[in-house]
């Protein structure tokens, strides 16, 4: 290109790659010219090498539930508002995989990275990822974390025990006093929290642990319909209640009861996590604890384009939403 229009491969880079250097205006036509003879076209992944760009790159555990669809599209809009644009990359949730990703994105650079996960800890690996998100930082990038963590970045928290222990003496203030926790897989960090409030609020409000058994299972609409389908098969006794440790799973053993004759809530109290919007749409209408998750999305890619000497911690509560899958019973 430079030798076609007879001049320096610098002065030739300035004025295709948007150089603010001034170039003089007869050597940038020829530079223009000879690019529209040989159907040149700018390479934007070798310059998003050469320097950081307007990208946010999002890595997330999983991109299919709903929940974190509707983080991702918070996110979105409120990149598109400031110019910029957002990536979003899986992991399933394997510190692994958060490395490997992490790796990849730092070599392109984009302006910030923001990871969402049940729970980022500092020695996953040996330390390994964490030393990898320094390092990115001190390039000039920028780490936002929605989530649990204890690494030094700005982060999104939720108050996932409080908020399960709300919604969970809620349930026995009804007159619940047989449950069964939906808990998801072992070892998750905001299910757990969840479970773990669940326990404390249903203590609080007069249930008795031994009334009180706790299954663990896949975090997906399968799980809490086979989880569902155990319960009955083993000999479920009305009046009961189920805290799900999310929507998802609580729609799934939702499925499950209505296949088994089990009504709710009838037969059953039945409650979800998150406030997805399948939650209004389900019949009965699922009482839930409504997370700020937009609010989430958009405040991560505030803090990631946001320069500050410090790091931001933010957490966010839910609210109990009590809808139709829950009924009072006598004490």
């Amino acid at each position: 290109m430079a030798a076609a229009a007879g001049v320096s491969v610098p002065t030739a880079s300035r004025v295709l790659g948007g150089s603010s250097r001034t170039v003089a205006a007869e050597y940038r036509q020829r530079v223009l010219a000879a690019a529209a003879e040989l159907r040149y076209t700018a390479d934007a992944s070798a310059r998003a090498m050469r320097r950081a760009n307007d990208s946010i790159a999002v890595v997330g555990d999983d991109l299919t539930t709903p929940s974190m669809g509707m983080v991702a599209a918070a996110m979105e809009r409120q990149a598109r508002d400031a110019g910029a644009f957002v990536t979003v990359s899986s992991t399933h949730g394997t510190p692994e995989r958060q490395l490997e990703t992490v790796r990849l994105q730092r070599a392109l650079r984009p302006r910030a990275l923001i990871l969402t996960s049940s729970r980022l800890d500092a020695h996953a690996l040996g330390g390994r990822l964490l030393d990898e998100l320094l390092g990115y930082e001190r390039e000039g990038g920028r780490v936002v974390i929605v989530g649990d963590t204890d690494m030094p970045f700005d982060s999104i928290g939720f108050d996932n025990h409080d908020s399960a222990k709300e919604l969970a003496h809620h349930i026995a203030e009804l007159g619940h006093r047989q449950v069964t926790i939906l808990a998801g897989a072992r070892g998750r960090g905001n299910v757990s929290a969840r479970t773990a409030g669940f326990l404390a609020g249903l203590r609080d409000g007069g249930v008795e642990r031994r009334h009180i058994r706790i299954w663990h299972g896949a975090v997906s609409r399968q799980g809490g319909f086979d989880a569902a389908q155990r319960l009955v098969a083993e000999g479920l006794r009305p009046p009961h209640a189920v805290l799900a440790a999310n929507d998802t799973i609580a729609i799934g053993a939702m499925s499950a009861f209505r296949a088994a004759g089990v009504a709710v809530p009838a037969d059953v109290s039945l409650t979800g996590f998150d406030d997805i919007e399948l939650a209004t749409d389900v019949t009965p209408r699922l009482t839930t604890v409504s997370l700020p998750l937009a609010q989430a999305g958009a405040e991560a890619v505030r803090l990631a384009l946001t320069a500050r000497a410090e790091a931001e911690h933010l957490m966010m509560r839910g609210q109990v939403v009590v809808r139709d899958s829950t009924a009072i019973r006598a004490a």
